[in-house]
């Protein structure tokens, strides 16, 4: 499996070609707005200039790829966030400009913020896009998107440890948090079952607190008012500044039935190892034990 797997951003552009036999050339009307982008990891380094930087080489880069022609057919959009040290996002949008309509919106992301992993990220979006105008791709949005739309929630600390939250970096925390959220969720678009939706916009106190592991499934309503067919929440439990476990529950958004549930167990590791013992049980209890439908 590749390092990076994104998921199709389809481009439904009919009678494209002159890849198609028989079909003569006919010119795209494809546009890409530059991307915008913005820095909420909190990190103190101003890194302003390298993004500006980064940024325009990925448009440029990506331009290059699509051999974009002017027009007003088909415009894609898109916007970039940093979310933390290693995770960032990317939102995609492709729109029939003549139709008045959104063909596909899909939400991305990639680890690491520097030049290689910028240009993963580029190399693979836009080999998604050039996918879809050489008429490999299903023939419609509908089709090209996973089946189970899913809000995968922010994982949550437990801390059980001795001396509680005293001895903690509340910084530190959120940092490695976001990691594991992040691995989480690139591991759920990675799998080509799961359609990400944006919970950004949830604005419930048990979102806003990080309770929704306390909440009794109201995540599953939150998660059927975004539009998701399924929620997902996690939880990090601290049990000392060496031991951790952690767990997971799948709900359905409309029953609030429990699909699936996972817990690591007592596992050792410092605070940067979160990340990887969620990715795993994730893919061990979830992914790999129960069969796509």
């Amino acid at each position: 499996m590749r390092q990076f797997r994104f998921s199709v951003c389809a481009l439904l552009l009919l009678g494209f070609g002159p890849g198609f036999a028989g079909t003569p050339p006919h010119p795209l009307g494809v546009t890409i707005d530059d991307f915008s982008y913005v820095d909420t990891s909190g990190e103190v380094a101003d890194q302003t200039a390298a993004h500006r930087k980064r940024l325009q080489a990925f448009m440029a880069a990506l331009r290059k790829d699509v051999a974009v022609e002017g027009g007003d057919g088909i415009r894609v959009i898109g916007a970039i966030r940093k979310a933390s040290t290693l995770v960032q996002w990317a939102k995609v949008a492709v729109i029939d400009v003549g139709a008045d309509r959104v063909l596909f919106d899909r939400l991305y992301t990639f680890r690491g913020d520097n030049d290689v992993a910028w240009d993963r990220a580029r190399a693979f979006i836009s080999e998604d896009i050039r996918a879809v105008l050489a008429g490999s791709a299903p023939a419609s949005p509908a089709a090209a998107s996973p089946t189970i739309q899913i809000a995968a929630f922010d994982f949550e600390l437990e801390d059980n440890s001795a001396a509680g939250s005293t001895t903690g970096d509340a910084a530190a925390d959120a940092a490695h948090l976001a990691e594991v959220t992040g691995g989480v969720r690139e591991l759920l678009a990675q799998s080509g079952r799961y359609h990400l939706v944006d919970v950004g916009s949830a604005n419930a106190d048990a979102v806003k607190k990080h309770e929704l592991r306390d909440c009794n499934g109201c995540d599953a309503v939150i998660a059927r008012d975004l539009g998701a067919d399924q929620s997902l929440i996690g939880v990090v439990r601290r049990v000392s500044r060496t031991e951790y476990t952690v767990g997971f529950q799948l709900r359905d958004a409309r029953t609030a039935a429990v699909i699936s549930l996972g817990d690591s167990g007592l596992r050792m590791g410092a605070d940067y190892s979160w990340a990887r013992g969620a990715v795993r049980l994730v893919r061990d209890r979830l992914l790999e034990s129960q069969p796509q439908k």
